[in-house]
C-alpha cells in the first residue's frame, strides 16, 4: 500500500492507498490556528508533530508497511526551526497580516514588480518574505536563533528523516529562480532580505527525493525504519495531481479555504500583471499558473456564523434563494490579509450590498455563494484555463454550489476522485519517484461531470460583469487615501436645570 500524508491549515490526515488507487483508509486530527488578536495568527509545530504520528498510526493499523510515504500540506507561513528540527517560536501562519505594511512598502516602491519580472510569482502577506520582514522588525532573537525558515511539509519530513530540503513548488514563491529552479540572490537583494539566505533549505532537483524514515520518525508513526519519505509537492501543486490535471490548458478548482484556481502551462509570462503564483512541477518544463484567493469557504463560514447556520444547512438555505439572491449581492473579501488573486491588495475587504427587509438568511448565503463562484471564474480565466476542469475542496462537496460554479463558468465541471485529493497527489508523486509502477489513469479518473445549466448562462453572464465591475469600484474605494478627521471639540457641560 501507498501512503499520503496532508497536513492542511486546520487538519492533518494521513490515507492510505492501494496499489490500484483505492483509498482504504483516512485518519484526521484538528490543528487549529490560534488567533492572537489584531490579525496575528500562529500555530504550534510540535502540536502538528505529534498529529502527524497520531494519523500514520491509525491509517496504517492492520495493515503491511507501505511501500512508500508521500507528503503535502500547506504553503507559506513561517515556521523556523533549530538544526533538529524543533520550532524555536510558534510558526507564523499564511492568514497572518503582520506582514502586510512590509508588502505595502515594496509595492509603492516598485520591488513588488520587481519580484514579479524575475520569477513571474506575486508575493503576499502570508508568504516567506513579508514575514521574514517582520520578524526583523518584531522578533530578531527567533530569526537569530533559527536554523531553517522551513514549510511545514518540510519540517515533518526533517522530522521523519532528518533530511534538511525543500521542493521547487513550495520554493517558488518568493525567492526561487524557477526557469534554473534555484534561489535568485537578486530577489533576495531587491526585498533587502540576502541576510536571510542562510535559513533557505537547499531545493530538490525535479522530481525530487526520498529519504528513509529514521529512528526518531519509526518511533512517532509506529512504521519500521527505512520505508522511503517523498518530500512534496505542496498541496496546490499535490491536487493537481490527485486530480488527474495532465495537459497543458486543464485546471482545477479547490473550493477549500483558500479558493485556489490553478491551470498547468509550459511557460513563463513575468510580463502579465503582478498577480498569482507560478509553481514548479515535478517536471522541469511544466508549471502550475495559480491563483490562490483567500476566499474561499472562510468567506461561507463567516456569513454562516452569523446567521447562527450549519454547514449541513447550506443546500437547504440556497434551495430556499434563487439565483440573484433576490437582488443581494456580495464581494467575498473577508480575510485580514486582503486579496492576493487575481489582484494584490492588502487594503481588499467585504462587503453586501442590496439588502432590504424582505431580505432573508438563504438570501444572504445565496450572494456569498454567488459571490465565490464569480471569484472562482475570475481566477481561472486569469489563470489562462484553455481545457478541461477539475473542481475539490470541501466546498464542492455541497451539490448545489458546486452546481451554480458550472453554471457561473458555462463548463463541465469534473469532480476529483474523493477523498483526499491532496494526499493522493503526494502519494502518486511519491510513487513517481520510488518507481512504483502504477495506473495514473485510475488513480485519478473523475467521480462525475457537472454539466452547467445553459438555461443560466445569460444571467451569470450578466451577474458576473456586474461583479467585476463592483470590484473595480471597490478598489478605487479601498485606496483612496483617506481624510484626515477633526478633532473633537470638548463642549462645556450643560447647565443643571
Amino acid at each position: 500500500m501507498i501512503l499520503g500524508i496532508d497536513l492542511g491549515t486546520s487538519m492533518v490526515k494521513a490515507a492510505r492507498f492501494s496499489l490500484e488507487g483505492d483509498c482504504l483508509a483516512v485518519a484526521a486530527r484538528r490543528s487549529t490556528p490560534t488567533s492572537l488578536g489584531g490579525g496575528r495568527i500562529e500555530q504550534d509545530f510540535e502540536e502538528i508533530v505529534t498529529a502527524v504520528g497520531e494519523v500514520v498510526a491509525e491509517a496504517c493499523a492492520g495493515a503491511p508497511p507501505p511501500k512508500v510515504i508521500g507528503i503535502t500540506g500547506q504553503s507559506d507561513g513561517l515556521w523556523l526551526l533549530d538544526a533538529q528540527g524543533r520550532g524555536v517560536r510558534p510558526a507564523v501562519s499564511w492568514l497572518d497580516d503582520r506582514g502586510n505594511p512590509h508588502l505595502q512598502r515594496w509595492i509603492d516602491s516598485g520591488a513588488f514588480a520587481a519580484v514579479f519580472r524575475r520569477n513571474a510569482n506575486a508575493i503576499f502577506p502570508g508568504s516567506h518574505a513579508p514575514l521574514m520582514a517582520a520578524l526583523k522588525q518584531g522578533d530578531p532573537e527567533a530569526l537569530a536563533r533559527a536554523h531553517t525558515a522551513s514549510y511545514l511539509k518540510d519540517g515533518i519530513l526533517q522530522r521523519l528523516t532528518g533530511a534538511r530540503v525543500t521542493d521547487a513548488s513550495d520554493a517558488s514563491l518568493p525567492f526561487l529562480d524557477i526557469r534554473r529552479r534555484d534561489y535568485d540572490p537578486q530577489i533576495l537583494k531587491i526585498l533587502g532580505l540576502e541576510d536571510m539566505a542562510r535559513l533557505l533549505s537547499p531545493v530538490m532537483p525535479a522530481p525530487g527525493q526520498c529519504f528513509a524514515l529514521n529512528g526518531a520518525g519509526a518511533a512517532l508513526t509506529g512504521l519500521p525504519e527505512g520505508i522511503p519519505v517523498h518530500a512534496g509537492p505542496f498541496d496546490l501543486v499535490a491536487c493537481a495531481m490527485g486530480a488527474g490535471v495532465r495537459e497543458v490548458g486543464e485546471g482545477l478548482i479547490i473550493i477549500g479555504t483558500t479558493l485556489a484556481c490553478e491551470v498547468l502551462t509550459d511557460r513563463i509570462d513575468t510580463t502579465a500583471e503582478p498577480v498569482g503564483m507560478t509553481l514548479c512541477m515535478p517536471q522541469d518544463d511544466r508549471w502550475m499558473r495559480a491563483m490562490p484567493a483567500t476566499v474561499g469557504t472562510a468567506t461561507l463560514d463567516w456569513v454562516l456564523g452569523m446567521i447562527g447556520a450549519s454547514h449541513g444547512e447550506v443546500d437547504a438555505l440556497l434551495a430556499q434563494s434563487r439565483p440573484g439572491a433576490n437582488g443581494a449581492t456580495a464581494l467575498p473579501f473577508f480575510s485580514a490579509t486582503g486579496e492576493r488573486a487575481p489582484f494584490v491588495d492588502v487594503a481588499a475587504r467585504g462587503q453586501i450590498a442590496g439588502l432590504s427587509t424582505a431580505t432573508t438568511r438563504a438570501d444572504l448565503v445565496m450572494a456569498v455563494c454567488e459571490s465565490v463562484a464569480y471569484a472562482a471564474r475570475h481566477c481561472i480565466e486569469a489563470a489562462g484555463l484553455r481545457g478541461r476542469v477539475m473542481v475539490c475542496g470541501g466546498g464542492a462537496n455541497s451539490g448545489t454550489w458546486r452546481q451554480m460554479v458550472a453554471d457561473v463558468l458555462q463548463r463541465p465541471l469534473h469532480i476529483a476522485p474523493r477523498p483526499e485529493v491532496g494526499a493522493r497527489g503526494a502519494a502518486l508523486a511519491a510513487m513517481d519517484v520510488a518507481g512504483i509502477a502504477h495506473d495514473r489513469d485510475a488513480w485519478t479518473r473523475p467521480e462525475g461531470v457537472i454539466e452547467p445549466h445553459r438555461a443560466r448562462a445569460a444571467h451569470y453572464d450578466a451577474g458576473f460583469a456586474r461583479y467585476l465591475d463592483s470590484v473595480a469600484s471597490a478598489r478605487a474605494l479601498w485606496n483612496r487615501p483617506r481624510a484626515a478627521q477633526p478633532a473633537l471639540r470638548k463642549e462645556a457641560p450643560c447647565p443643571a436645570t
